[in-house]
């Protein structure tokens, strides 16, 4: 089977690109080439390419803004579909939002915003999309997805589509339904209440106020670097074992706040693992407590 071929045939050959340097797609700006990278722009192309994946054994990653995401320095053997710009549509009617999943949350927050519907306001500076923040069940500043999610679409490994309500969904911390079964996220309807506009986009102004004052956003990183252990804070921990500003290569802890792994130009994924052994391996031998990474991270390292 001539693979290239096929997949051009579901998605169209302007939307297939071959050995594809991943940096370009993460926003820790760092990863090989995948074999294939994939735009689709609707369901049923999804649903193509992951059948054809499947029937011929070939591993692939559903991606999103790659803003959660550490891709190996030798690439990706097989294909990697990003549900992004081309399934980001959204629009509120009533107290409800509807998204597609390649919607970024900062979009999908505005757009409540100008409905004047709050609720959403924690997810407006999180870098990632609709689809990403379901699985993960994103969170910031005391709210999380699982408060506002309704109902979402999903694309089961064999092809069906089902609509599962919250409780379906089973969001917990940085889980749900959606990654324990390895679902595609296809499009979610947030619940969300009536209020004032301005008081809503001025809550989104402080919080965003807030994020570039303690977040070092002026370099690539994948956010929050490890899960936040039970009792303890991920990066209190780190700069109390005196890892604040440990460096590997151009990898580092950053000196803003410890809870971030930054990009100082030309990491390598290599360091950035190699960093994140080391930070793990300090905090453990100081406090006892084995910190886990919340970037995932895909690929030949």
């Amino acid at each position: 089977m001539d693979l290239y071929k096929k997949l051009c045939e579901i998605a169209g050959a302007d939307n297939v690109l071959k050995d594809e340097p991943m940096k370009k797609h993460t926003t820790f700006r760092i990863g090989g080439p995948a074999d294939y990278f994939i735009c689709p722009t609707d369901i049923e192309e999804i649903r193509g390419i992951v059948s054809v994946c499947r029937e011929n054994s070939i591993p692939y990653y559903i991606m999103g803004n790659g803003s959660n995401l550490l891709v190996g320095d030798k690439g990706f053997r097989g294909v990697i579909i990003q549900v992004f710009k081309q399934m980001s549509k959204v629009y509120a009617e009533g107290d409800r939002v509807y998204a597609q999943a390649g919607a970024l949350l900062s979009k999908t927050a505005a757009t409540a915003c100008e409905a004047s519907l709050t609720g959403m306001e924690f997810a407006s500076g999180i870098p990632g999309t609709l689809g990403g923040a379901l699985r993960m069940n994103a969170g910031a500043y005391g709210g999380e997805m699982k408060q506002i999610v309704e109902s979402a679409e999903v694309l089961t490994s064999d092809g069906e589509i089902l609509c599962l309500t919250n409780e379906e969904l089973g969001m917990g911390y940085r889980t749900s339904v959606i990654a324990k079964n390895d679902y595609v996220a296809l499009s979610a309807v947030l619940k969300l209440e009536k209020g004032d506009q301005q008081e809503i986009r001025a809550n989104m102004e402080d919080l965003k106020e807030r994020r570039v004052a303690k977040q070092p956003l002026e370099f690539g990183s994948a956010g929050s670097t490890f899960k936040r252990p039970e009792g303890y804070f991920a990066g209190k921990l780190i700069q109390d074992s005196g890892m604040q500003g440990y460096r590997v290569g151009d990898a580092q802890v950053s000196e803003k706040h410890c809870g971030f792994v930054i990009n100082r130009g030309n990491a390598t994924a290599a360091e950035v693992m190699k960093l994140m052994n080391d930070v793990a391996d300090k905090v453990e031998e100081k406090f006892g407590v084995r910190l886990e990474p919340e970037v995932r991270r895909i690929g030949e390292f």
